[in-house]
C-alpha cells in the first residue's frame, strides 16, 4: 500500500519534480542513490566486479544484493508513512538510497566503499539543499526585532516557527507554513520565523533547543500580547520534543486557527481596507518593506 501511494504521489507531482532535478543538488543525490546500480550494469566494468551468482554473471545482483535492496524498500516505505510533503519522500529515498550504497559497495569491495563515502562527505559539506523560495506571508524575526514585533499590538496573535537552516526537518515544513501564512495571515494573526540556529540567544530565552538529539526543530510557539499561549512539540521532564506531526491539518485544529479567524472578522480591528476588501482577507504586509534593518528577507537567510 505504501508502494503504490509513493508512485501516485511522484506521478501527481512529476511536473514539480521535474523542476526539483534541474537543481545540482537533486542532480546529485539522484546520481548517487542509483551510483551502485550503474556500476553494477556498467558495461566494461560490471565484468571485472566479483559476485556470488551460482551462473557467474558478475553484470547482475546477486541473492544477497537482492536482500539488501528489498530491505531498503522496507524501510523506506515504513518511514515515509510519517513523511508530510513531497520533499521528505523523496529526502527519505536518497538517504536510505545512500545508506544502502554504502553497504553494497563495501561488500564489493573495500576501495570502492571508500571512494564513496568519501564522495558523500564531499557532497554534504559542498552541496547544500535549495530553501523554500515560494509564496508566502511570513515576517522574518532577527534577536534584536522579535521581542519588540511579539510586543508591539496585544489584540495581534503571532505563530512564530522556530527553525534551523541545516535541518531537514526544517527545511520539509517550510512550505506547509507557507502555505497556512498564505490562508489564514490577516490583521489579527500573523505569521513569522526565526532562526535560532543562527540566533543563539534566540533558542535560550524561548527554551528551543538546537541539538538534533532533542528533536525541537521545527518549533510552532503561539504568542499573544507577547506572551507565549502554546508550543508544538510539547516537553517532557528530559527536555526532549514529544513526537507531533507536522502537518497542515494537526497545526489547524491543534492552534485553533479557524477560530481565530472568526475572532479576528468579528473584531474588526480596522474595518475595511481602502479597497472594500476585508482586513481578515490575506494581504501583502507593507510593513515588511519599512526598513531593512527589521525585517530578513528569505535570501539572507
Amino acid at each position: 500500500m505504501g508502494l503504490f501511494t509513493a508512485l501516485f504521489t511522484f506521478f501527481y507531482h512529476f511536473p514539480q519534480i521535474y523542476k526539483w532535478l534541474l537543481k545540482p543538488y537533486y542532480i546529485i543525490s539522484f546520481l548517487m542513490t542509483v551510483a551502485f546500480l550503474l556500476v553494477r550494469k556498467a558495461p566494461g566494468l560490471c565484468e571485472h566486479l566479483a559476485t556470488q551468482r551460482e551462473d557467474g554473471n558478475s553484470c547482475d545482483f546477486d541473492w544477497r544484493e537482492w536482500e539488501i535492496l528489498m530491505f531498503l524498500c522496507a524501510i523506506v516505505m515504513m518511514k515515509n508513512r510519517r513523511a508530510i510533503t513531497l520533499e521528505q519522500h523523496i529526502g527519505n529515498l536518497f538517504l536510505f538510497g545512500k545508506v544502502a550504497n554504502v553497504v553494497l559497495f563495501f561488500r564489493l569491495d573495500i576501495r570502492l566503499g571508500i571512494l564513496y563515502v568519501v564522495l558523500c562527505l564531499a557532497f554534504v559539506m559542498t552541496c547544500k539543499p535549495p530553501l523554500y523560495m515560494g509564496p508566502e506571508y511570513i515576517r522574518y524575526f532577527s534577536d534584536q526585532t522579535i521581542d519588540e514585533e511579539l510586543q508591539q499590538d496585544g489584540r495581534i496573535t503571532w505563530i512564530v516557527e522556530f527553525y534551523a537552516n541545516w535541518s531537514s526537518d526544517c527545511q520539509s515544513f517550510a512550505p506547509v507554513f507557507a502555505d497556512l501564512s498564505l490562508k489564514y495571515n490577516c490583521v489579527g494573526l500573523r505569521f513569522g520565523k526565526v532562526d535560532v540556529g543562527r540566533y543563539e540567544v534566540v533558542s535560550q530565552k524561548y527554551k528551543v533547543c538546537t541539538s538534533p538529539l532533542t528533536k525541537q526543530l521545527p518549533t510552532l510557539v503561539l504568542f499573544q500580547g507577547g506572551r507565549e499561549i502554546m508550543r508544538r512539540p510539547m516537553i517532557d521532564n528530559k527536555g526532549r520534543a514529544i513526537s507531533w506531526t507536522f502537518n497542515e491539518e494537526n497545526i489547524i485544529r491543534e492552534f485553533n486557527l479557524n477560530e481565530i479567524i472568526q475572532k479576528c472578522k468579528k473584531l474588526k480591528i480596522r474595518g475595511l481596507n481602502e479597497d472594500g476588501q476585508n482586513d481578515c482577507q490575506p494581504e501583502e504586509d507593507s510593513n515588511e518593506l519599512e526598513t531593512e534593518n527589521q525585517t530578513e528577507s528569505k535570501k539572507d537567510q
